[in-house]
């Protein structure tokens, strides 16, 4: 069969893609770094500000991020085998619940060490759903795709269901992360942010930044061409899987 030059076109322009998602990706990461290290004090862990300065970091990193590679796993490594690529999305969204759980953990505390109330805003709210959501999301995609008790038609139709809500949590993610900056910046700026104070017109750089980290990553997501296809090897063993698991022969699931 005759190579599709097209179809070298279509990976050259995914690899661009990808690399427009890493270097928006980095560039806000940073950017939340500098906004944070410079403006508001740096970091630390003794229930002060400088506590508080790393839950936006760490949501920055965790929950945008990294959730947004873990997506873009299965765009990228087209070569490797399907587990190899199932491995490392579990992994790199392990690494971004850790994440989540240390900026988590660094704001409540900092609310108790300021007697400051819980969980009152939309960004709170929005922000507790999202990471409740994300940890379901987690241990549904390892109990259905990397265990092997279940069986094909049972992962077969939660497939559609984990790929909505993944994509769905990543976007809610995203707009958690702008809720709770303009939210910081209100608290921090007060009169100055509407003078186009330096800081804010920083922290509003880095929501443009989220939004189109966002956008590349979902416009990726969009493009069947791009989506990885499976190896005659992997067809066999995803045929083998169901026949052992539903039982009947392999030629009869075939018919089907």
């Amino acid at each position: 069969m005759e190579a599709n030059p097209l179809e070298g076109c279509h990976i050259g322009l995914l690899r661009w893609f990808v690399a427009a998602t890493q270097i928006i990706g980095l560039t806000a990461v940073i950017i939340t770094g500098v906004w944070l290290g410079h403006y508001q004090g740096g970091f630390a862990w003794d229930g002060s500000l400088q506590q508080f300065n790393v839950h936006p970091l760490c949501m920055v990193l965790g929950m945008v991020f990294l959730y947004g590679d873990a997506i873009l796993v299965f765009r990228t490594l087209r070569n490797e085998s399907k587990t190899t690529a199932k491995i490392l999305h579990a992994c790199i969204q392990l690494l971004a619940l850790v994440a989540i759980i240390v900026g988590t953990v660094a704001v409540f505390e900092f609310h108790t060490a300021q007697n400051i109330p819980q969980m009152y805003s939309l960004h709170s709210w929005c922000g507790l759903l999202t990471i409740i959501l994300f940890c379901l999301q987690w241990v549904m995609g390892l109990t259905f795709f990397l265990l092997p008790a279940l069986s094909y038609s049972l992962r077969a139709i939660y497939h559609p269901y984990h790929v909505y809500f993944g994509l769905g949590l990543f976007i809610l993610a995203i707009g958690t992360c702008l809720t709770g900056i303009t939210e910081k910046l209100l608290f921090s700026l007060r009169t100055t942010y509407s003078k186009y104070d330096p800081q804010g017109i920083l922290a509003n750089v880095l929501g443009l930044l989220l939004v189109s980290f966002g956008f590349v990553v979902c416009y990726i997501l969009s493009r069947d061409e791009w989506k990885r296809e499976a190896s005659p090897e992997e067809e066999a063993l995803s045929m083998h899987f169901k026949t052992l698991t539903e039982g009947g022969s392999p030629d009869a699931q075939r018919d089907q």
